[in-house]
């Protein structure tokens, strides 16, 4: 595949069109020096001659400025590129970054997930029962319904606390009032054996009667 039909950029094929010019006028003026070995050439292939080398020499001027400005185009192209890449690179790097992240909050979700939680040991009562004694919250999702079954148990606790309290109160009443008689009953036992020893020279009396 010829060259030219390779290199599309248009710089480039500037400079090759005029390095086919120059090898061309070389070739030429190559071939008119042939033609005269000895140096007794006519006055027009003098004159020829002339042409090919301000030619030859144009176009070579020509090539040095597109070989120049070449140059200077693969630099900027290398500074571009350079950029470019460590932008590249610094995406790259975010990239990793997001990545190893993603990787710890996977990691902390599912430590989340089979964490242990407190409330799982909780002792509520099935969901099935739950459900029927409250309705309203059949179209709950996972969370919330287990929210509402935990604030369900927690007021059933405060409730049989509550009971639980009233029912000591009662029990520390009855204590109380057991402890009362049984020393009205002491009491009451010891005036019965005043009266029965206040009595005994009364019986002793109606004993002698005859």
């Amino acid at each position: 595949m010829a060259i030219d039909k390779i290199v599309d950029e248009p710089a480039l094929a500037a400079v090759l069109q005029i390095s086919d010019q120059a090898r061309d006028q070389a070739s030429t003026l190559a071939s008119l020096l042939d033609k005269s070995p000895d140096g007794s050439a006519s006055t027009e292939v003098i004159a020829e001659i002339a042409k090919q080398q301000k030619l030859l020499f144009t176009n070579i001027a020509h090539l040095r400025g597109l070989h120049r400005n070449a140059c200077f185009s693969a630099r900027e192209t290398k500074a571009e590129t350079a950029e470019a890449r460590q932008e590249v690179d610094r995406l790259h790097l975010q990239l990793q970054n997001l990545y190893y992240e993603q990787r710890h909050l996977q990691g902390e979700i599912s430590a989340c997930e089979s964490y242990d939680h407190k409330y799982q040991q909780l002792p509520l009562i099935p969901v099935e029962q739950f459900l029927a004694q409250h309705p309203e919250h059949q179209d709950d999702d996972e969370n919330t319904l287990m929210v509402a079954r935990i604030d369900h148990e927690r007021a059933e606790r405060e409730t049989l606390e509550q009971q639980r309290q009233e029912l000591l109160k009662r029990k520390q009443k009855l204590i109380a009032d057991n402890k009362r008689r049984k020393d009205d009953l002491a009491n009451l036992d010891k005036d019965l054996e005043k009266f029965i020893d206040a009595a005994k020279p009364i019986q002793k009396l109606f004993e002698k009667a005859p």
